[in-house]
């Protein structure tokens, strides 16, 4: 269990941010609730089952709901890693300065360069989905002119929300938080309650989906059901300097975004699958869209509907709190003078208080990716967005092997969050999951065709190598004199300070 720090006199956020090496330059008007609010609804979990259902039970029948169990616990070990991180080190930005003052400057810059794109493509991909609602709701033909318009409509309401401050931020991502928990606990619960067509017993039943074969292989195929879900608790660390008392309230909020997020997604996984009329053509693929069609014999014409506004807020706080986590990550490069333009982009906004050009590049390169699959063919999206997932946990695993490393060099953290004795164990545990994780991401497929099979990989492979080839042809790192590997010495210094 987490444990606190001895009592001693506690650090002013202002002071502990000056021992850190910057500047107080946003306003604190983020709380403990709108924290989790940002993460909940970048981990979306309303957003996750809907886009994953299909796949998982097609993949590996009623029993792959046990991988949110899985993921779920194995992402709860990395959140209490990057909690001791963020309590040490409550700055701007996560990954990257986390990874930077673990590390080094190249590695940190290597892990933000592969997150960043990570998040992009994600805010791409979130848009793209989140205009099937929209044109559900309006009685619009989902053609890919219409997929376009809308998904450029969702980008823009966001980045004009993002503009108006973090307040906004905190308000539109409490409201999101209620429209996920309605769309999946609500939803969920009463489907569980009063539309069941099947027993609790199903759960234990493959239906057949590993055919002549073992069903472990077809259980591991279904592993995504988890490993697509369970990210978006880093995002509460990407507004740190935004937060009141971030070393002690950012901790719990990723905790917080773990624990509900998984809950959630079991409620909303679990009663699809209970309330589900003809669950056998959905385990055989022949239905590969079947949520709406659960809910209009479930809710009727009416609450479907109804459900829809629900998931469209819903989407919209996702885009919104992607966009606001990329922009703090962009200006965090920028201050430290590690991008091109870093001037430009450390920008802050004197009214509002937010990195505005940041923000216009965090909803402007998205922008651009939808035209691209707008006018490329079919299956791009799935294309460009396959890297996506394991670029974020490459990136989280940077900061865990990080952390392990200072570890190993006597790191002690000084936050008031602390994991005491069993943070090693903890932080063991915490890599062997993601490198397992990975490994199940990165599996060729076996459809036949090099490029899907492979596209997780190649995806990977684009990223990094153009990553190495600027970091060592254009050295970024020689452009900045941030402090770099510095957590034993900051560890000394803060508890210093705190007697």
């Amino acid at each position: 269990m987490p444990e606190e720090k001895p009592a001693g006199r506690v650090l002013g956020d202002s002071e502990h941010l000056e021992a850190l090496g910057y500047q107080d330059s946003f306003h604190r008007s983020m709380t403990l609730w709108g924290n989790f609010a940002l993460g909940f609804t970048y981990l979306s979990p309303l957003v996750g089952v809907y886009s994953l259902f299909a796949l998982a039970l097609s993949a590996g029948g009623p029993p792959s709901i046990f991988w949110l169990v899985i993921v779920g616990s194995g992402q709860l070990l990395v959140s209490l890693v990057f909690g001791e991180v963020v309590s040490q080190y409550p700055i701007h930005g996560g990954i990257y300065p986390w990874a930077r003052r673990l590390w080094g400057r190249r590695y940190a810059w290597m892990a933000a360069w592969i997150y960043i794109w990570a998040m992009i493509v994600s805010i791409t991909a979130i848009a793209e989905f989140g205009s099937g609602f929209f044109a559900s709701l309006f009685g619009f033909a989902l053609t890919k002119e219409i997929t376009l318009l809308l998904s450029l409509v969702l980008l823009f309401i966001a980045l004009g929300l993002n503009f108006t401050g973090t307040k906004t931020l905190a308000r539109v991502a409490k409201i999101g938080l209620a429209a996920e928990l309605v769309g999946v606990i609500g939803v969920g619960l009463y489907l569980l309650i009063f539309q069941r067509h099947q027993g609790f017993e199903v759960f234990f039943n493959s239906m057949g989906v590993e055919g002549n074969g073992s069903y472990f292989g077809a259980f591991l195929g279904a592993a995504l059901a988890g490993l697509f879900l369970f990210y978006g608790f880093e995002a509460c660390g990407d507004v740190a300097e935004e937060v009141a008392n971030p070393a002690r309230q950012i901790p719990k909020a990723m905790i917080m975004t773990i624990l509900v997020g998984g809950v959630s997604a079991l409620f909303a996984f679990g009663g699809y699958v209970l309330a589900a009329p003809d669950l056998a053509s959905i385990v055989s693929g022949k239905d590969p869209d079947p949520i709406p069609h659960i809910l209009e014999s479930s809710l009727g014409a009416v609450g479907a509907k109804i459900f829809l506004v629900v998931a469209l807020t819903a989407f919209l706080s996702c885009v919104l709190s992607l966009q606001a986590a990329a922009s703090r990550l962009l200006f965090s490069f920028g201050r430290d003078g590690m991008v091109p333009g870093h001037r430009w982009l450390a920008r802050v906004s004197p009214k509002s208080r937010v990195p505005i050009n940041a923000l216009i590049v965090a909803c402007g390169i998205p922008v651009l990716i939808c035209v691209l699959i707008y006018v490329g063919p079919d299956g791009l999206l799935t294309q460009v967005t396959a890297f996506a997932v394991i670029g974020i946990y490459v990136a989280f695993q940077a900061v865990v092997l990080a952390a392990l490393r200072q570890r190993l060099k006597g790191w002690r953290p000084a936050g008031p969050f602390n994991l005491g004795r069993v943070g090693f164990a903890v932080n063991v545990a915490a890599l062997l999951y993601g490198i397992a994780a990975m490994l199940l991401l990165a599996w060729p497929g076996r459809s036949g065709v090099l490029l899907n099979d492979w596209i997780v990989l190649i995806g990977l492979g684009v990223v990094v190598g153009t990553g190495l080839l600027y970091l060592f042809i254009a050295r970024p790192d020689r452009h900045s004199d941030a402090p770099q590997g510095d957590a034993v010495q900051v560890a000394e210094m803060l508890r210093g300070l705190s007697k």
